[in-house]
């Protein structure tokens, strides 16, 4: 995969796409911090039907911690690890209280400190409520990398810098977005959709399909 190919693929994901959001609901960086971390192993449409109902009850750390942990398991029961979840997300409110204003913070390793929030949660806060420069590699975008050869990578940390060193420089804030949705809707895990991609002519994955 060369440079000029890596920079036709990201110029019609972003022509077909210009303003990529992500598919979690949310209106504020807190609420976007605690969507991630319910999202673990559960689909975003999942936790969004959890949230449109806890958020106007709890939009914020103090709110949150007010539910408690069996409160708030009453709102998150329909997602999958909503018992560690919700032990979490109380845990993390409190530390936002306690140590960060009830702000969320805005480096690594003040995110990644906070329970349940891993590497990729921070990525994905960091990129998307703070438009700060971070891949966050889920498994739509590490089975487009590896396809594509866009950055072929063995663990999701190779393909993550191999990603922020490979894309070009004007799509890397928003490239996390146009891999996750071309992986969850094109490039499907089982059979991907060669035929309807935009970006097949350009792609070198050897076993194409015709649908």
């Amino acid at each position: 995969m060369n440079k000029a190919k890596r920079y036709e693929i990201f110029s019609r994901l972003r022509a077909e796409n210009p303003n990529p959001v992500t598919e979690l609901e949310y209106s504020s960086p807190f609420e976007l911090l605690i969507a991630v971390l319910f999202s673990a192993q559960a689909t975003d449409v999942s936790v969004n039907k959890a949230t449109r109902k806890l958020f106007p009850v709890a939009n914020t750390p103090e709110t949150m911690l007010a539910l408690g942990v069996e409160g708030l398991k009453e709102y998150i029961k329909t997602i999958g690890l909503f018992n560690a979840k919700a032990e979490n997300a109380i845990k993390t409110c409190q530390i936002l209280v306690e140590q960060h204003n009830s702000q969320v913070p805005e480096t690594r390793e003040a995110l990644e400190a906070l329970p349940g929030v891993g590497r990729k949660t921070a990525n994905v806060v960091l990129n998307t409520a703070f438009r700060q420069i971070a891949m966050a590699v889920d498994t739509h975008i590490f089975r487009f990398s590896n396809r594509t050869k866009v950055a072929p990578g063995k663990n999701v940390l190779e393909v993550e810098m191999k990603l922020l060193k490979f894309v070009p420089k004007e799509f890397l804030l928003d490239a996390h977005h146009w891999m996750i949705l071309h992986g969850r809707y094109i490039c499907v895990a089982r059979k991907p959709k060669c035929g309807a991609c935009i970006i097949e002519d350009l792609c070198e994955f050897k076993e194409k399909t015709s649908d």
